[in-house]
C-alpha cells in the first residue's frame, strides 16, 4: 500500500480549471488538506476534511495591521468607514425595487442567517408544556442574486435542475472591513453594504429574486409557518466505536487486558469473510450540515428579530449561525389563505398598514400577558 502512487489510491486528480486556463491543482496545495482512508466505497476512496478554503472562494481574512495608528488616528478611521458606508449614493436600492410577482404553489423563496441562542420552555393554552428553540435574525443582506443561466454554468450547479433555480446569496453580521481581504470586500461592493461575518446561499425562483442590497429580518415569515432548519453539528474529532456508534464494548473483568472499549471482531470467515462495506468502526465523528425539517414557527419577536421554533431539534451549537427557509415538505406548504399573505419576496417596511405588535403568538400558545386562571363567582 505505501509503495502505491497517490493516483493508485483512488485519489481524484483535479485536471479541470476553475479560474481561465489555469490548472485549478495550483490553488490547491497539497499540504492544504486532512485525508482519512475509508475502505470498500467506490467514490471517494478518501473522506477529505479540508483545513483550507476552497480553490474557487476568495481569500476571507487578512494578516495585515498597521502599527502606525494610534487612538485618536483609529478613531478618525472607524468615522471614515461609518461614512463610506452611510452614503446611500452608491446603493442599489436607488433605482427603486424589483418587480415582485405574486406566491404560487412552486415558488422558492430566499431564506435567513440566524444565530442560535437556545431553548425555552413554552405553554399551550390547555397547559401543556413544549419546548421552542429561539433563533436570532442578526442584520441579514442580499449580497447578490445569480440568474438560472449563469448559474447553469457553475461547478455546483445540478443538471437535473436545469433552468428552474437561480442563486440568491445572503450576508449576516456587519464587520469592519480592514479584518478582510480587499478580494472578499469587493464582494459588497454591488450591494452597497459592509462586509457580512457569514455568507450563504440560496436556490430561489425568478420570481422570488430579491435585489442586492435589501435588508431582511423576522418579518420575512409569518406565525404558523413551518420551516427548514440547517447547521453544521458539534465536532467531535476521532473517537472511538462506544462514543461515535454506541456500542457495548468488551468484558470489564475475567482476564479482559485493556479491552474495554474495543470493537470485538470485525469480520467472520468462510464466504463471507473480510470487512463489510459500511462497517462501524472509530473515525472522525460530528462536523456535518444536517437538516431539521417541518418545524413550526409559534412565536415571533419583531423588536429583536427573534423566531421561536417548535423543537429542540435545530442542528449546530448555541451562537452558531443556522439557515431557516421555508419548508419543502410536501404536508408542511401553506394553504390557499396563508399563500395570499406571503411576503414576495421578503417583507419592506412600506408594505405595513399599522406597525406591529412585538410578540406575535400562534393561537394554542399561552401568552405570558393574559391571566392563567379565571374564578367565577356561583349563583347563590
Amino acid at each position: 500500500m505505501a509503495s502505491k502512487s497517490v493516483m493508485t489510491l483512488g485519489v481524484r486528480p483535479l485536471s479541470h480549471s476553475f479560474i481561465g486556463s489555469t490548472p485549478s491543482a495550483i490553488y490547491l496545495g497539497t499540504n492544504s488538506v486532512c485525508v482519512q482512508q475509508v475502505r470498500h466505497r467506490r467514490f471517494p476512496k478518501f473522506v477529505v476534511r479540508p483545513t483550507a478554503r476552497r480553490p474557487w472562494h476568495v481569500r476571507k481574512w487578512t494578516e495585515k495591521r498597521d502599527e502606525t495608528l494610534d487612538a485618536s488616528n483609529e478613531q478618525f478611521v472607524k468615522e471614515v468607514i461609518i461614512d463610506k458606508y452611510a452614503n446611500t449614493a452608491s446603493s442599489p436600492l436607488k433605482d427603486g425595487p424589483w418587480e415582485r410577482h405574486s406566491y404560487l404553489r412552486e415558488t422558492r423563496r430566499s431564506g435567513v442567517l440566524a444565530l442560535k441562542l437556545g431553548t425555552l420552555l413554552h405553554w399551550k393554552k390547555d397547559g401543556t408544556p413544549f419546548t421552542v428553540t429561539v433563533l436570532q435574525v442578526l442584520d441579514n443582506h442580499v449580497i447578490n442574486y445569480v440568474p438560472p443561466e449563469v448559474y447553469a454554468t457553475y461547478p455546483s450547479h445540478n443538471p437535473h435542475q436545469g433552468l428552474r433555480f437561480g442563486l440568491q446569496v445572503v450576508g449576516s453580521l456587519s464587520c469592519d472591513p480592514r479584518q478582510f481581504s480587499k478580494p472578499y470586500n469587493n464582494l459588497f461592493l454591488k450591494a452597497g453594504v459592509p462586509p457580512k461575518r457569514w455568507l450563504t446561499r440560496f436556490l430561489v425562483t425568478p420570481d422570488a429574486a430579491i435585489q442586492p442590497g435589501t435588508a431582511l429580518d423576522v418579518n420575512h415569515f409569518k406565525v404558523g409557518d413551518y420551516v427548514d432548519t440547517q447547521g453544521r453539528t458539534r465536532d467531535y474529532g476521532f473517537q472511538g466505536v462506544i462514543k461515535r456508534w454506541g456500542m457495548k464494548g468488551m468484558p470489564k473483568s475475567h482476564g479482559t487486558t485493556k479491552s474495554e472499549r474495543k470493537m470485538g471482531a470485525t469480520g467472520g470467515g468462510g464466504d463471507k469473510d473480510g470487512i463489510w462495506k459500511g462497517k462501524h468502526m472509530p473515525g472522525m465523528m460530528g462536523n456535518y450540515l444536517r437538516t431539521m425539517y417541518g418545524l413550526k414557527i409559534c412565536r415571533i419577536n419583531t423588536r429583536y428579530n427573534l423566531l421561536y421554533l417548535a423543537g429542540v431539534g435545530v442542528p449546530g451549537l448555541p451562537h452558531t449561525f443556522i439557515r431557516v427557509s421555508d419548508t419543502v415538505l410536501p404536508r408542511k406548504q401553506r394553504t390557499e389563505e396563508q399563500m395570499s399573505q406571503v411576503s414576495m419576496p421578503t417583507s419592506f417596511p412600506e408594505d405595513l398598514v399599522e406597525p406591529l405588535p412585538e410578540e406575535i403568538f400562534t393561537d394554542d400558545v399561552f401568552q405570558f400577558t393574559e391571566p392563567s386562571l379565571q374564578l367565577e363567582a356561583e349563583d347563590s
